[in-house]
């Protein structure tokens, strides 16, 4: 099967952490494989059931860009105007 690359965001570190309990009950037999920081890699399939379960806990499930440091530049720079 393909894999996907995914980031897994939380509102905070307790829904972060919400997120990874949510999936663990829902899908137990659908491992996570931790990648770098806050990447994972995932089934192809399973990338619409880790959306829905991220919104259920107030994050989100994106796709992985191919380039991580120009997505960590701009929340840098855009959490300097906040």
């Amino acid at each position: 099967m393909a894999k996907t690359r995914v980031e897994i965001i939380g509102k905070n570190d307790y829904w972060l952490n919400a997120i990874f309990v949510e999936w663990d009950y829902q899908y137990p037999e659908r491992k996570l494989e931790p990648q770098q920081g806050r990447y994972y890699l995932i089934e192809n399939e399973w990338l619409a059931d880790l959306q829905t379960v991220a919104r259920q806990c107030f994050g989100e499930a994106l796709l992985a860009p191919h380039d991580p440091g120009r997505r960590q530049l701009f929340r840098r720079l855009f959490a300097a105007q906040h």
